[in-house]
């Protein structure tokens, strides 16, 4: 169930009915105030809603008042185990402090920060990690990790009830998405107050994006959670924004920017969908319209399967078709598809989204569409499939080698290689180390 109450981190609301907030953190030093800001600035432009920094030491804090000076976004100031760093960064102007009350010190030391933020009107984000579960609840966690997680976190959210500190959301985060479902689920129950939502340590840009969209899509299709964080491997912090707005958008929760929508390709593919998808996806990326746009790989879908599309290409053979709402517009050669796709775009935009059609072009482009549907009829249907595989089957081939016989897969495990990561792929400036 949703969150109740509402807070508010700089000028973002939080729960009560708000937008579920996207945010990230730096991979910078913290410190380091260029290469800090220069990453802050990077995932504003990507979307973010607020950005967290580590403060793991004094001049991390230092930094601090000017990092929030100059974010174009709210900052949330990461704090483990020092409460002084806590205080220090309220005073610098952190717009948001989280912090584990478990591993801050005691019950005093978090009162001390409690004091101080309520002096400076200054929310918390209290949460517990998988990671890093009080002592007395070791054993619980053993048998009952879900139990153990919510414990803990309605402990701590009782602990700052009795500090009559209530300007704080609450996050329950851990590697296992199964359990990180279950235990927000059952919290969303016993509490009111907003919900983080996050799969700590998700892994890779690969596994930590579907890991983190299995997990948080479920919890937000539930209706669960009020701000979200992707865990990435990455340097990059924006591609974890990326991440979050594609999830938000694929559940129609939140908009911004082009939606692509792209077949997966099979043996009907006549054409260099591959290139074509690429180029789309990298210029649409300059679009902030909430433009839907469809590039299908053969005409035997044809454009039934996207003519809810604002924009779209089927192709096939060294000729392709742009549509609009499911209506041709004009055949077009293949190197020329995306030049025009983008001219029609642009054009409609324009005039505030109308298409503007013409009649003899868009006949053509239905007549070739009819054509190409007829002439490819028969390829590769479920029945003809069907029937390769009863041959085989009989035969005793193996219709997963080339030539049907006996001869090596088509695909190979890839074995003992090492990946090599340069500065482009994953850029180690701002950091701590350097790579050699």
């Amino acid at each position: 169930m949703a969150s109740k109450r509402q807070i508010f981190v700089g000028g973002v609301p939080i729960g009560g009915g708000a937008p579920v907030a996207v945010q990230t953190m730096t991979k910078t030093e913290t410190a380091n105030l260029a290469a800090t800001m220069e990453q802050i600035r990077t995932v504003a432009d990507a979307g973010a809603d607020l950005v967290r920094v580590a403060v793991p030491r004094e001049k991390d804090a230092d930094a601090l008042k000017t990092i929030v000076a100059e974010s174009p976004i709210p900052v949330i100031a990461d704090i483990h185990f020092n409460h002084t760093l806590a205080l220090k960064a309220i005073d610098a102007g952190a717009h948001c402090i989280r912090l584990n009350p478990g591993n801050i010190g005691g019950r005093e030391k978090v009162a001390e920060v409690a004091v101080k933020a309520t002096e400076h009107s200054v929310p918390m984000r209290i949460g517990v990690n998988s990671g890093s579960l009080p002592k007395h609840l070791h054993e619980l966690e053993r048998t009952a990790p879900v139990e153990a997680l919510v414990t803990a976190a309605v402990e701590f959210v009782e602990l700052m009830e009795g500090l009559d500190f209530t300007d704080f959301k609450v996050s329950i985060k851990s590697t296992n998405v199964p359990n990180t479902i279950a235990a927000n689920r059952l919290l969303s129950e016993k509490i009111p107050y907003p919900i983080h939502l996050g799969i700590t340590e998700a892994g890779t840009k690969w596994s930590g994006a579907l890991k983190s969209s299995v997990g948080l899509g479920t919890l937000l299709a539930d209706g669960v959670g009020d701000t979200i964080r992707i865990s990435l491997s990455t340097f990059h912090a924006e591609e974890e924004v990326k991440v979050a707005w594609e999830i938000l958008k694929a559940l129609q929760l939140r908009e911004r920017g082009p939606v692509l929508i792209a077949c997966p390709t099979c043996g009907r593919l006549q054409f260099d969908m591959d290139t074509v998808v690429a180029e789309i996806e990298q210029r649409l990326e300059a679009y902030t319209e909430p433009i839907e746009v469809a590039v299908l790989g053969c005409a035997v879908n044809g454009i039934g399967e996207a003519s809810h599309a604002d924009f779209g290409i089927t192709g096939a053979k060294d000729e392709g078709l742009i549509f609009a709402h499911g209506k041709p517009l004009r055949k077009i050669p293949q190197e020329q598809l995306v030049d025009t796709l983008f001219r029609e775009i642009d054009k409609s935009l324009g005039r505030g989204g109308k298409i503007e059609v013409d009649d003899s072009e868009a006949a053509e482009g239905a007549a070739w569409l009819q054509r190409i549907e007829e002439e490819n009829a028969g390829d590769l249907t479920p029945e003809k499939l069907a029937a390769m595989e009863k041959a085989a089957a009989e035969s005793g081939e193996d219709i997963t080698a080339p030539g049907g016989g006996d001869g090596e897969p088509y695909l190979k495990p890839v074995k003992g290689t090492k990946v090599e990561l340069g500065e482009e792929a994953s850029p180690t400036a701002g950091r701590r180390f350097t790579r050699a």
